[in-house]
């Protein structure tokens, strides 16, 4: 049996119209993609700047990251809101 030597191939994405925090989401998507494919074969590596960052926040626990401007309080079953 003779194995013949795959070739790499190579997909350009260009993302327009996404916000930073989509960006972001995307990028860690990709990777898990990449690691979760890595056991059956392919070798998928990524590139764009601040790869390291966005991956490293994306495995991050994130327990001391601060609510939103937004922070409404969720009311339970039996309380009423003041109008």
């Amino acid at each position: 049996m003779v194995k013949t030597a795959m070739k790499d191939r190579t997909i350009n994405l260009k993302v327009s119209n996404i916000t930073p925090k989509q960006w972001s989401s995307l990028v860690i998507e990709l990777n898990l993609v990449a690691d979760s494919w890595r056991p059956y074969g392919p070798q998928i590596k990524l590139k764009t700047r601040d790869l390291d960052k966005i991956i490293r926040w994306g495995r991050s626990k994130h327990e001391n990251i601060k609510k939103g401007k937004r922070s409404h309080s969720i009311m339970g079953p039996t309380e009423e809101s003041e109008i």
